[in-house]
């Protein structure tokens, strides 16, 4: 199949009218990818990311067609003269979605102060550029989630985007919708989690254009786009145990590397440990294991 993107963690190709969304086991962290893979994350993004469409269908439409736990469903895509053996490791991984207009803009709702929003709450007192109130602290949960978009960088670090920016990028009608699909979708997962032991102290959400249609695209409330803490173990003022490619960052700053490629490899239990907190986000969030899926 002719390749459509190549992105730091997913490919995907053009399947006729239709794209196939391959999410491998890649991890990056700082911008850059790193030289080794996270056994099984590309399974959990994909699956985790087609949990939350599914669920979420009836509060905003997506691309999703199918998602591909045996890779010979393929076939029905392709013409007949272009039938073949699909190799297994796209199950599991992978997805058959609509051709959708892609907009530039990344979508985040916030609704706790951590990472980079608290380094420049603590510096000038403010998210984005939007004041917060005096005397906040890390992790602290806010009166009200946030909306705080970015451009959408091939390359290097997102950069904030005030409303004004977002209205001349995609116009007001749809910056609007944006904003408001953004936070409905995020209360409604927030609440959904909570009942799962977790916090989703904020997350990132891309939306496409299906004729005049603004869909979800891309991948959902995953440990890749979002922050999961445990419920039980959450404390203010101080950083939180994710659910996520945390214990990446962590080794990764304790290294004496300096952020820029190549990065190093990681250790075996640093690579491990990180497997396990993906599938635990996935079996917390869905009450299912990959294991019984393909």
């Amino acid at each position: 199949m002719p390749p459509f993107i190549r992105g730091k963690v997913r490919d995907t190709y053009q399947l006729n009218d239709r794209l196939l969304i391959v999410a491998s086991d890649r991890i990056s962290a700082f911008d850059v990818i790193l030289p080794c893979g996270i056994p099984r994350k590309g399974q959990v993004l994909n699956q985790l990311s087609a949990f939350w469409f599914k669920k979420l269908a009836g509060l905003m439409p997506n691309h999703l067609l199918e998602v591909v736990n045996n890779a010979r469903c393929l076939s029905s895509y392709l013409p007949t003269k272009n039938h073949f053996a699909y190799p297994s490791y796209l199950n599991g991984r992978s997805m058959v979605v609509k051709k959708a207009g892609c907009l530039p803009v990344e979508c985040i709702v916030r609704g706790y102060l951590s990472g980079s929003a608290w380094e420049e709450y603590r510096e000038h007192g403010t998210v984005s550029g939007l004041p917060l109130p005096k005397g906040l602290r890390e992790s602290e949960e806010l009166s009200e989630p946030i909306f705080t978009p970015t451009t959408k960088a091939e390359s290097g670090h997102d950069m904030p985007l005030s409303t004004e920016e977002v209205k001349n990028l995609v116009g007001e009608p749809l910056a609007e919708e944006m904003k408001t699909k953004s936070l409905t979708i995020y209360h409604y997962a927030q609440q959904y989690a909570i009942t799962k032991g977790f916090i989703i102290a904020d997350t990132k959400l891309e939306f496409g254009l299906e004729g005049e249609q603004l869909i979800l695209i891309d991948e959902l409330l995953t440990p890749d786009s979002s922050r999961f803490w445990d419920t039980n173990l959450y404390q203010v003022g101080q950083p939180q145990d994710s659910f996520d490619k945390q214990p990446v960052r962590d080794w990764l700053s304790h290294s004496r590397w300096n952020k820029e490629p190549p990065a190093p490899m990681l250790p075996q239990e640093v690579i491990e440990q990180t497997s396990q907190k993906y599938q635990q986000a996935y079996k917390r969030l869905t009450g299912k294991t990959l294991d019984k899926l393909f």
